[in-house]
């Protein structure tokens, strides 16, 4: 195709690209050239691209018509390339926190955490003027030191309701695999030490879903797929679920996911569409869709998902949870998936910000893979008891790129700001971040040619009958890329790295909507097939991605519903390890919403009820 080379963008150095108000940089919108197919359509756009004569044709026109040539692939770009995202421990100073010790157990670490929440957590999410309660770590656990439940009481109650929520009337997809007799033996265990009077910590009978892109016993790992576990069995739990299962957890299954975590939607065509509960006609979002939508419908308070380019901050904002992802080296990735090296990680959906500090100081003690121990970073934890008097935190708004959303987004946002300034006297401080598209961009040929490498050894022996339709073409675009797409990438990630450290030296955060638009409708055609919708794609990935292609920590909090009643969120993305800060700004966000918030469609009372 090196005859039909086009020109590229002539970038300038980044020093002198202007991060103020009042910079002459251009935000480019979105404007993708490819229509939503789904059903017969999709099938004949895979045959058309798996031709061998007609396939490259196509993408290159694709990538050309959607800017990937121009701002990418043909870009004059004179940084060097930057080809990861982790960063180097810095002791950065945050206001109102704990440092936890490095030698305690996770156990140890969830007692810091706990000490750390308000004193009457059922004081602030029971009040009678809010119109809905999800029950919280500290709920659950406190209904089981009263002896008014015990876990194997609540997890006879969880698989009746998972039972009755795969009923082909609902059928809401929550999860890929789950064990009964395994859950109903954790329970009894837990149950037996909360009768002897020695659980093991808060965390105890918890029950916690987890992600089927990460390794967790008996359950094979499938990554959305029908074939993954047989070319990559699991044989020991990941690193996260090791320090959950150490904390007492039950773990009670692998959820749902958009196949190979390519895809925004949560439409699986092999375990099906994971729906939306607060509408069941809607997306729950991808690729997380299942962590995000259990969480939602009450089935458990905590799950594990993993956020390549938004995908647990995405469903969380679109099911109405929070959603957490740490600063790249903060977790350990080993245990799961290898699908996108320098983009991906773990990352905690929970009921609420006091749960995902809990489930965070759980899992947050093992050193990444080939990580010293000298560098490993310390953990600080937020006094969630003294969050109202954080003072003087600056939030940094790009208004163009924040505007970019629908109206009902916008609005709501906004409106959490103007909430914010007035109880807690926090600033939005207007600045400029300089080539998002061009960022989108870079993240996607980074998360495609990495997903690619990593699966090439079994795709050559793979019958392409096993992949659904919508992630066949993903891979047939994803292998298109070559080394000058990646390099050029990567030249990008080193100038977006010095336009945030720059940013960050102005504000303390960056604050932008979590989706550019809300839960989209679920069309039948596109529930045996997957559908290929990248507009609606790229508008619930616009605010995500730094959090990937940068490594910076980010987390989302639901702040209000549109005109359909669907959840809004508010992110917030902040410097490399200031997860307590994040944190703090997340519960002070909630504090203020928390009574507006409204019960999903489908919701279940596991605590009460049991």
């Amino acid at each position: 195709m090196g005859i039909f080379r086009s020109s590229g963008k002539v970038y300038k150095p980044a020093a002198e690209v202007n991060l103020g108000p009042d910079s002459d940089e251009f935000y480019i919108h979105a404007n993708v050239k490819a229509p939503r197919v789904a059903g017969l359509l999709v099938k004949i756009f895979v045959w058309i691209l798996e031709s061998w004569i007609l396939g490259p044709i196509v993408v290159y026109v694709l990538k050309k018509d959607n800017l990937i040539h121009k701002l990418v692939s043909f870009a004059e770009i004179q940084e060097p390339p930057l080809f990861t995202s982790t960063h180097n421990w810095e002791d950065i100073e945050e206001q109102n926190v704990t440092r936890a010790k490095p030698e305690l157990s996770p156990a140890e670490r969830v007692q810091e955490a706990a000490n750390c929440l308000p004193p009457r957590l059922e004081s602030i999410l029971s009040k009678p003027s809010s119109s809905f309660k999800r029950w919280t770590i500290q709920d659950f656990a406190r209904s089981y030191m009263s002896g008014e439940t015990t876990p194997l009481v609540v997890a006879k109650r969880f698989l009746a309701v998972v039972k009755e929520s795969s009923d082909p009337t609902l059928n809401m997809a929550f999860f890929i695999n789950y064990d009964a007799k395994d859950i109903l033996r954790q329970a009894e265990e837990s149950s037996l030490r909360y009768q002897r009077g020695i659980p093991i910590s808060l965390m105890d009978g918890i029950l916690v879903a987890i992600k089927d892109e990460i390794d967790c016993m008996p359950y094979p790992t499938t990554g959305g797929t029908k074939w993954m576990h047989r070319v990559r069995p699991c044989i020991d739990d990941a690193n996260c679920v090791k320090q959950l299962r150490a904390c007492g957890a039950i773990l009670v299954g692998k959820t749902n996911m958009h196949e190979l975590g390519a895809g925004t939607s949560g439409i699986n065509p092999h375990y099906g569409a994971t729906r939306n509960p607060y509408k069941v006609n809607k997306v729950s979002g991808g690729s997380s869709s299942g962590s995000a939508a259990v969480v939602c419908a009450g089935l458990c308070p905590i799950a594990l998902g993993v956020d390549g380019g938004g995908s647990v901050r995405m469903p969380a904002a679109m099911c109405g949870v929070v959603g957490l992802k740490p600063t790249s080296g903060r977790l350990s990735s080993s245990g799961v998936l290898p699908l996108n090296w320098t983009v991906g990680m773990p990352g905690i959906l929970a009921a609420t910000v006091e749960d995902a500090l809990i489930a965070y100081a759980a899992i947050c003690g093992h050193p990444q893979l080939g990580q010293p121990t000298y560098l490993k970073p310390e953990l600080n934890l937020p006094l969630l008891t003294s969050t109202h008097s954080i003072t003087n935190i600056k939030l940094a708004k790009y208004g163009e790129w924040f505007n970019d959303s629908v109206e009902d987004i916008r609005s709501c946002c906004d409106r959490a700001l103007e909430m914010l300034y007035k109880q807690y006297g926090w600033k939005t401080v207007n600045v400029t971040i300089p080539e998002i598209e061009e960022m989108r961009l870079a993240h996607y040929v980074t998360i495609g040619s990495e997903c690619t490498a990593s699966l090439a050894p079994h795709l050559a022996k793979l019958n392409f009958s096993e992949i659904g339709w919508d992630a066949r073409v993903a891979l047939c675009v994803y292998g298109s890329f070559n080394s000058e797409d990646y390099l050029n990438a990567q030249r990008i990630r080193n100038r977006q790295m010095q336009f945030h450290k720059e940013i960050f030296e102005r504000a303390d955060v960056i604050v932008t909507p979590t989706t550019g638009v809300t839960a989209y409708t679920l069309q039948n055609d596109a529930l045996s097939s997957g559908e290929l919708d990248y507009i609606n794609g790229a508008a619930l990935v616009r605010f995500s991605i730094a959090g990937n292609f940068l490594g910076l920590p980010a987390i989302t909090i639901t702040v209000g519903y549109d005109k359909e009643g669907l959840p809004i969120g508010l992110q917030f993305i902040g410097r490399p390890w200031s997860e307590a800060t994040l944190l703090h700004l997340a519960f002070a966000m909630q504090a203020l919403c928390f009574k507006s918030y409204k019960e999903p469609k489908v919701f279940y009372d596991l605590l009460s009820k049991s």
